[in-house]
């Protein structure tokens, strides 16, 4: 039996927010200074950790140390530690990230705080049909589930999220027989069968439960945190609730460490982490966030199964890990169609807006060679269009990428023509979306079997071409074939908010913010969702 705890990571978009109160129990001070300096630790912290707010202002109350949380991508704040970052200290699901960024020595002290395994939800008719009811399959049986066409789901990006990472990792592990993984244990062609059927990707967990909600008539399962598939259950979001599936072969389990970065915080984090890691606590965050208590002696939670959980055999080191994450882009995942509509309007010309666009797309295609740019790069099997606009559609030219060297001749000829994109005219926005949409549609019945998506990024409002209310109801009235191409726009500039939040959610994207920091950042993100 392997052990029964092991660790990941989670969650992807960039937001800050603060837990603090105004009050505090008698002779505890909400400011009070420990050896060291002022009782407050800065946090980057997985966005799904938002649900510990209620728990850290307690701990305000009972200790003294205020918590200040910047939520963060795990990938991107495992290299802002690599790079040095001020914070105090690190809160993801997983440490995983931080060993990929060559950032394991910055770490420290790792206190695990509360216990997600990654699992499998299914819509409770279609486990029937599966012979699944009693929460038990193996990963194998899934696998031959997707690959007979009886299943699909939902799952987060493994290159970015620690619950997608989770599952990849889980079930390379069962198909490798019970050997550890290696280059030589790693079986592709099972892998690419179990991932045809993740019809819905995101780039956090939670971004991916809003996105499966709404599209539960037609994707009957999804991978996550065992927290996350309990708290939808309780909801009241779904039609039919989902049945939890603990495959047999073994899980990845997230261990939400908190990790310290700065020694001079040490007695705050040390007083922190004993709070958090009380019984009493301890069972407070496992009726809040339905993740599981690692203190000995707290009573279990009812709505979480008690019998032993397998732990999936993790990668021995991480040039493993890393292979698994570079053949998931290259050859395992779906193949992709990614349109970019991107403005090259008069106003782009704004000084350092046209030159940061430019430099975020040529990032994609091969000039950022950090971690993350090697695992959001255009990748083989990938079709990238861009549409260049301004008072009119400008031009439209595709490339079929089949190499992710940098060098390749088509990522050498993208970057080329991104350089040679100039600011000028007016803003054909929806237009430039019409345009944009037409050759996703032609792409995706080019291969009904890739994941389709369109980038829009622009810095204005719309003043020429065709007017909101006709693409509007062009994208409303789509057949069903056609609701999986996804929108995703970034706001930059003085763009319209609300007309950029329309586009996403008519169809089901989303709205990024690229008014602050870096703009290649946002486009790196995006690629978690795509």
């Amino acid at each position: 039996m392997r052990r029964l705890v092991g660790p990941l990571w989670v969650a992807i978009v960039v937001v800050v927010a603060a837990a603090g109160c105004t009050s505090s129990p008698s002779g505890t001070s909400p400011n009070a200074t420990f050896k060291n300096g002022p009782a407050t630790l800065n946090l980057l912290a997985g966005s799904e950790l938002k649900d510990m707010l209620p728990i850290l202002n307690d701990a305000r109350k009972a200790t003294g140390v205020s918590v200040n949380l910047t939520y963060v991508g795990s990938l991107d704040g495992a290299e802002q530690i690599a790079a040095g970052s001020t914070a105090d200290a690190a809160w993801f699901g997983s440490d995983k990230y931080i060993g990929l960024a060559g950032a394991s020595t910055k770490i420290l002290a790792r206190e695990k705080i509360a216990l997600s395994p990654v699992v499998l939800g299914v819509r409770a008719d279609v486990a029937q049909q599966l012979g699944w009811s009693s929460g038990k399959a193996s990963w194998k049986d899934i696998v031959a589930a997707v690959d007979a066409g009886k299943l699909t789901f939902a799952m987060t990006n493994p290159t970015v999220s620690n619950s997608g990472f989770s599952a990849l990792v889980s079930v390379a592990s069962a198909l490798a027989g019970g050997e550890a993984l290696s280059a030589n244990t790693i079986d592709s062609v099972g892998l690419k069968k179990f991932l045809s059927g993740n019809q819905l990707t995101a780039g956090s967990s939670g971004f991916l439960v809003d996105a499966f909600v709404a599209a539960q008539d037609r994707i009957p399962a999804m991978v996550n945190y065992e927290s996350v598939l309990v708290s939808l259950n309780e909801s009241g979001r779904l039609k039919s609730k989902l049945m939890l599936v603990y495959p047999t072969e073994g899980i990845v389990t997230a261990d939400y460490p908190l990790m310290l970065l700065n020694s001079d915080k040490r007695e705050a984090y040390d007083k922190l982490t004993a709070y958090l890691t009380r019984p009493d606590v301890q069972s407070a965050v496992q009726r809040l966030t339905a993740r599981r208590a690692v203190a000995p002696g707290v009573a279990a939670d009812p709505r979480l199964p008690t019998s032993l959980l397998v732990e999936a055999s993790f990668p021995a080191n991480i040039e493993v890990t890393r292979l698994l994450l570079d053949q998931y882009q290259s050859e395992l995942r779906r193949p992709a169609n990614t349109v970019y509509v991107l403005d090259t309007s008069g106003s782009m010309g704004a000084p350092g807006r046209l030159d940061a666009m430019q430099a975020a797309m040529k990032g994609l295609a091969g000039a950022d060679d950090s971690l993350s740019g090697t695992f959001t790069r255009f990748s083989p099997r990938e079709n990238v269009t861009v549409v260049s606009f301004a008072t009119d559609v400008k031009d439209v030219q595709s490339w079929k990428i089949t190499s992710s060297d940098p060098n390749s001749p088509e990522l050498t000829d993208l970057r080329s023509h991104i350089d040679g994109l100039t600011a000028d005219g007016r803003t054909a926005i929806y237009s430039a979306l019409n345009r944009g949409y037409d050759a996703a549609l032609e792409a995706a019945k080019a291969d009904p079997q890739a994941a389709t998506s369109i980038v829009l990024m622009t810095d204005g409002e719309n003043n020429e071409g065709i007017q909101p209310s006709e693409f509007i109801n062009r994208m409303t009235n789509r057949p069903g074939s056609e609701k999986d191409i996804r929108i995703f726009t970034i706001r930059f500039g003085e763009a319209n908010p609300a007309e950029l939040q329309q586009i996403a959610d008519i169809t089901g994207g989303k709205v990024f913010d690229g008014r602050s920091g870096s703009l290649s950042q946002v486009f790196k993100e995006i690629r978690g969702y795509q």
